[in-house]
């Protein structure tokens, strides 16, 4: 069931797109700022995390290892076991990642709000660190959060499908402005 070498499994599921992957980040990443933006400035960090780790964290372990933004884009996260991971692995991926996009929420707002793209770059750059490295690993695609909670993103049937919906509309919208 492992690889005797470095306990990655040998199964082989179906790579995400990294695309899809940012897609349903993103989808996350809108809804927790616009929820903690709702509360205003004060304690926006404490919000957006708490936002966050019931999104990521406990939406998943309930939501057969789906978030909001990965169900919208059939995209679902494992453990080595091929399972839903658990509580702890995912407060590990989530505190991570979750930290590193409240760093982009403020590096963003600080561009937005001050015109200040020093602070955008330098504050976004733990979140493009810690993904950048799903692009070097070919083999499964994880990034750095993955690596730490031993986790892995798999496609997966269960889902809305938002990408290819879109896709399809703007097709037909393309057909028919052709005719």
């Amino acid at each position: 069931m492992y690889d005797e070498e470095d306990y990655r499994p040998v199964r082989r599921f179906p790579k995400v797109p990294l695309d899809r992957r940012f897609w349903a980040f993103f989808v996350d990443f809108v809804v927790a700022w616009i929820v903690s933006g709702l509360g205003g400035l004060t304690l926006q960090w404490l919000v957006f995390l708490v936002v966050w780790f019931g999104l990521r964290v406990f939406l998943v372990s309930r939501n057969q290892g789906q978030s909001l933004g990965s169900w919208a884009f059939d995209i679902k996260v494992i453990d080595i076991r091929y399972r839903v991971p658990e509580i702890i692995n995912l407060s590990k991926r989530e505190g991570i990642l979750g930290f590193a996009a409240m760093l982009a929420m403020y590096g963003i707002q600080s561009f937005f709000l001050m015109g200040n793209g020093i602070s955008l770059i330098l504050l976004i750059s733990p979140l493009l660190a810690s993904c950048g490295v799903a692009i070097a690993d070919e083999e499964f695609n994880q990034a750095f959060h993955d690596r730490i909670a031993e986790t892995y993103m798999i496609q997966t049937q269960r889902g809305f499908s938002l990408d290819l919906r879109l896709k399809q509309i703007l097709a037909e919208l393309r057909q028919n402005m052709q005719k």
